[in-house]
């Protein structure tokens, strides 16, 4: 049975945004000192971007081929990312306010950009409104079962300690650690369970029905307002029943809308039709990594992210081929169609910095990114040539100096998301793996009479592949032309023996794309 999943992402370019780091309108009046936009970020430093900003410069991202951005949290919050929120139906004044959502929204859709939301269900922050109503009332607060409290500090009426003087967490093994055993650790010494550990995250009960509905009008009040989806948080860390109500209820609303998770794994149970339409999908970004950076990887860099750590590493093409085999074949067509196909992101050190500062790399990785099934995205500032290690480094400003960015890079974006609008085969066709030895792996992306064929060599040398595809052997190919690309847009040598088999030159760290005409 096919699976109801929104249309409009199937042919969708994300680009992520985080707001505080994207760019900053005069329009939006700063109430105090902020960081220099041009200087290194800083866990806690607040840039001054808004909703505004992104406004005045859509004009790049509709150069850069996107026609959907997904949004780092932009609710009320005390932290320059936004996950710890405070307010959950009201933008942040730093962002513009509401005001400035609804005219980005308005100047967006113009566009026929959608907007994806961020939503953090999971745990709010010390500063939202119900946590410190039981911080002021203790027991008496009917806020108190919103959160997971201690009872026996409650009825003997001492406070939650929401501000300790030490830290809480030490040196995490994952392997060993879950965020449930360091919530209740959390609830012996604050009082209340705090999301791994951290006092400025208390956890939510989303089993309390005042809370859950609370939640549920929230997604709902957005999507009145005009976003076109939303990301989940952690959503592994909520219970499914939770998520099976949110859908119901966003669908009501909005049928066409996205809902997508925050999960890193392969979780195809998730995926079945009553809870989310996608995952964004890291362990197709790490496979492709792998085989693109190849022996350019900086294992330093990699190793700052722990999911990273243990899925990347330098592998070749066959590795690759069975790696993505078996992330095209685990999901439903449907679901694999709509999946958030991603190689860097605000919770990752940069793709750039990833490779260890190799461009080629960086063109390659983009390439395979808007050629395979799923909506690819953007990480704000990639296409520029932005570097930058884990958090803070991977959360600088956007420089909006053009001096400073790398046009070739630039151009070569540009070009690969125009590949991919111009071929509805590449968002809407089969995938069949043509040749994968050494360095090269070669796939074909078709739909009834259209083709189109990518060779990427990862490689340090030219190599020669045979790729036999006899269906194709009297059809006259188009080479497209990619920028950056060292072989250029002359037509390839395109020789096919009596059985159908296609031979090409692919030249060192660089692709051919072939087009049936």
């Amino acid at each position: 049975m096919a699976l109801d999943t929104p249309a409009w992402v199937r042919d969708a370019i994300f680009y992520q945004i985080f707001p505080d780091r994207f760019a900053a309108s005069a329009r939006v009046v700063k109430p105090g000192p902020l960081e220099p936009w041009d200087s290194p970020p800083t866990v806690h430093g607040f840039k001054g971007g808004d909703l505004l900003g992104v406004v005045e410069h859509l004009d790049h991202l509709e150069r850069l081929g996107i026609n959907a951005i997904y949004f780092n949290p932009i609710f009320q919050s005390a932290s320059n990312h936004r996950y710890h929120t405070y307010d959950y139906l009201a933008v942040d004044p730093l962002l513009g306010g509401d005001a400035a959502l609804r005219e980005l929204l308005e100047a967006a859709h113009a566009r026929g950009v959608r907007v994806v939301l961020d939503g953090v269900f999971n745990h709010a922050s010390r500063g939202f409104w119900p946590f410190h109503h039981v911080m002021e009332t203790g027991r008496s607060s009917p806020y108190r079962d919103w959160f997971y409290l201690n009872d026996a500090d409650l009825e003997a009426g001492r406070q939650l300690r929401a501000y300790p003087e030490e830290t809480l967490r030490g040196p995490l093994d994952v392997s060993e650690l879950s965020e449930e055993r360091l919530g209740s650790r959390s609830l012996e010494t604050l009082g209340y369970r705090a999301w791994w550990n951290l006092p400025a995250l208390p956890k939510l009960n989303v089993d309390n029905p005042h809370l859950r509905e609370y939640l549920l009008g929230v997604a709902e009040h957005w999507l009145d307002v005009g976003i076109d989806g939303w990301r989940l948080d952690v959503a592994e860390e909520i219970e499914d029943s939770f998520w099976r109500e949110f859908r119901d209820r966003v669908k009501a609303r909005n049928p066409e809308a996205y809902i997508v998770a925050e999960i890193w794994e392969e979780k195809p149970e998730y995926l079945r039709g009553d809870m989310y339409d996608a995952l964004m999908n890291y362990p197709l970004g790490s496979a492709i990594i792998s085989f693109a950076a190849g022996r350019h990887l900086d294992m330093r860099v990699v190793a700052q992210q722990f999911v990273l750590n243990v899925s990347v590493r330098a592998e070749d093409a066959a590795t690759f081929a069975r790696r993505l085999e078996r992330n095209l074949t685990v999901y439903d067509p449907d679901v694999l169609a709509v999946q958030l196909n991603l190689l860097d992101s605000h919770d990752t050190p940069r793709l750039l910095s990833l490779c260890g500062g190799d461009k080629a790399s960086v063109r390659l990785a983009t390439l395979m990114l808007m050629t395979l099934p799923g909506a690819p995205s953007i990480y704000y500032g990639d296409e520029i040539g932005l570097a930058g290690e884990m958090d803070p480094g991977c959360r600088a400003a956007f420089p909006w100096d053009q001096s400073a960015w790398d046009r070739e890079l630039l151009a070569f974006f540009q070009a690969a998301t125009g590949l991919r609008h111009a071929n509805p085969v590449l968002r809407h066709g089969a995938t069949e793996t043509l040749s994968a030895e050494g360095s090269v792996h070669a796939f074909r992306r078709h739909d009834g009479n259209s083709s189109v064929v990518v060779a990427v060599n990862a490689g340090d040398e030219a190599r020669g592949v045979e790729l036999r595809v006899p269906a194709l052997r009297d059809r006259p190919f188009i080479r497209e032309a990619l920028a950056g690309s060292a072989a250029g847009p002359a037509a390839p040598s395109t020789t096919f023996d009596a059985d159908g088999c296609l031979t090409l030159d692919v030249p060192a760290r660089d692709a051919i794309v072939l087009r049936v005409a």
